[in-house]
């Protein structure tokens, strides 16, 4: 349509508005004259178009507006953390109009009118932060656009707000909410590994990115559920889109369809290796405390050495499954390279790990039992470290003899040891026990899911002072804060803090919170007798009792402490 503009040939390069109007009067014939363009040719219907915008939502997204051009009015107040944009001056469909037109500095946050124009998809849109919105990159879409400011003046918009985002139904805003969170029981972070190779072939290609998408659209894709990206594997890997890239089945959907065939030798050891080392980082949608897996397909054999991508993987802390389809026919089997490719690549060669298809034809029957497989977290044991699977209770000592100023520091050796920790509502969970003669649950290991969360509550706790019976209350934590705990995977740890010896016996408590698989680290101050720390320590005694004549000689154990509890964690997965 803007050819003489020249806007196929430089993106982002468009014609004056004038210019389209007098086209777009050229195109309708003769116009009736008016007093808004002295001697000119537009008529009504024309400044009718350009004066009511359509009203559309935060949300709307590029694809949504489906004209080469139109004007859209956009709200106020959206939440500029919520925007999704893809791109800079040219930007893909799946983007937010409004997110756009601000990031473009179109329109500021407080809205306004906003032209509209469709452009080709492209490849690699560029991630820019402008006007308080980072826009992020994407590798290939189908459809783009680019704003301009819209015309300025008494407009009315008219008609219902578009919208499938969020759309403004009574009914359908109570699922949203819902919807955009995603399956909480499913928190995993997911790299499909996907077969581009001369191996599989188009056609194939096709029905296993149609299987793809259903595994994506059964898991409930969402905020707070499972988020996935794209890697293809043939002669050269490429990351097709990120963990962050998008929240939604139905983006996701979108995503996948578009992915072209790339052909060459089917590398997936190359592609796996790449997808461990590139694909799981912060700048790219990791979430701490949540699984990280990679979902290799592999139609018949890979092309390349599978078993060091696999150590590396494993090395990173990535889950790794396998996928295969069509096993090699016996007449086949010379050409790969080793006929036990699966078992060495795999997380763990246990069973649960592989998966086997007979062919793409018919496969909606195998998407559930995938699914429930990449849902089931607890048997995600390569990304399991100290850092994200293991309970940790701290029993501090409130006794008079600490003082209110030295019970800070004990706060303080208690913080900088907790925040090390991944914690999750699947990954490391915190708990405190502050006693004297009685004890307090200061929080359990339910009471709170985020290291923020858990961190103030640690600055808060109020210093109580009294006497010491340190182990009535080793019996107090296995049994009230242990104790509802008892399924869980995650490890066990008890870390007592004390300054003076206590008035009753610690051993007998101390040997029944080992015989329940308690790890007990035991760290003295001051007055606390080297006898008590080692009866109430975990063996070998050297390596889990600490003692230090100061309170400020607390911080040097922290790192020990850490340390000791990485250490313990990695012999019992052994």
């Amino acid at each position: 349509m803007f050819q003489s503009q020249g806007v196929g040939s430089v993106p982002g390069i468009l014609p004056s508005l004038d210019l389209t109007v007098q086209s777009t009067a050229q195109h309708r014939g003769p116009l009736e004259e008016g007093p808004a363009c002295p001697g000119g040719s537009v008529g009504w219907s024309v400044l009718h178009a350009r004066k009511v915008p359509i009203a559309i939502t935060c949300f709307t997204r590029g694809l949504d507006i489906r004209k080469e051009k139109a004007d859209v009015l956009c709200p106020g107040d959206c939440p500029l953390e919520e925007f999704s944009v893809f791109g800079n001056i040219v930007y893909a469909s799946v983007s937010s109009i409004c997110g756009a037109a601000v990031h473009k500095g179109v329109i500021s946050n407080s809205g306004g009118p906003v032209r509209i124009y469709s452009l080709p998809g492209r490849e690699n849109y560029s991630s820019v932060v402008a006007n308080g919105i980072q826009s992020q990159t994407l590798s290939r879409w189908s459809a783009s656009f680019t704003v301009t400011k819209g015309k300025s003046g008494t407009q009315e918009a008219t008609g219902q707000a578009v919208s499938t985002a969020q759309p403004p139904s009574g009914k359908r805003l109570k699922k949203t909410p819902n919807k955009k969170a995603g399956n909480k029981d499913c928190k995993a972070d997911i790299a499909f590994l996907i077969d581009g190779s001369f191996n599989i072939g188009q056609r194939r290609f096709n029905l296993q990115k149609n299987f793809v998408g259903k595994v994506a659209l059964m898991l409930g894709i969402g905020t707070e559920g499972p988020h996935v990206g794209l890697v293809q594997a043939s002669e050269h890997p490429k990351i097709e889109f990120y963990l962050k890239n998008f929240t939604s089945a139905k983006d996701v959907l979108f995503a996948i369809k578009e992915v072209g065939f790339r052909g060459g030798n089917s590398n997936t050891g190359k592609a796996l290796k790449h997808t461990a080392q590139k694909f799981f980082t912060a700048e790219t949608g990791v979430r701490k405390g949540i699984p990280k897996v990679v979902v290799v397909f592999i139609d018949g054999w890979p092309s390349d050495d599978i078993e060091e991508a696999g150590i590396v993987a494993r090395e990173f802390g990535v889950n790794v499954f396998i996928v295969s389809v069509a096993k090699p026919i016996p007449e086949e089997l010379g050409m790969v390279q080793d006929v036990a490719f699966i078992d060495k690549a795999v997380c763990r060669n246990n069973g649960f790990f592989s998966y086997h298809m007979p062919n793409w034809f018919g496969t909606t029957k195998y998407v559930k039992p995938l699914v429930q497989k990449l849902c089931t977290h607890e048997q995600m044991m390569c990304s399991k470290t100290c850092y994200n699977s293991v309970n940790i209770a701290f029993l501090i000592d409130g006794s008079s003899s600490v003082g209110e100023s030295n019970f800070r520091i004990m706060l303080e050796f208690v913080s900088n040891i907790a925040k090390t920790f991944e914690i999750s509502d699947i990954g490391a969970k915190i708990a405190a026990v502050q006693f004297t003669y009685d004890q307090r649950t200061e929080f359990s290991f339910t009471d709170y899911s985020t290291k923020e969360n858990v961190l103030a509550v640690i600055r808060n706790i109020r210093y109580m002072s009294g006497g010491t019976a340190t182990g009535d209350a080793i019996s107090f934590t296995v049994r009230n804060v242990f104790g509802p705990m008892r399924d869980s995977p995650n490890k066990n740890f008890l870390v007592v803090v004390t300054d003076g010896q206590s008035y009753d016996d610690v051993r007998g408590p101390a040997a029944a919170a080992h015989d329940a698989g308690i790890t007990i680290f035991s760290v003295g101050v001051a007055w606390a007798p080297l006898d008590d720390l080692r009866d109430m320590a975990s063996k070998p005694k050297e390596s889990h009792a600490f003692f230090t004549r100061e309170f400020t000689g607390l911080e040097p154990i922290v790192s020990d402490v850490i340390r000791g509890i990485c250490r313990d964690f990695l012999e019992s997965q052994q």
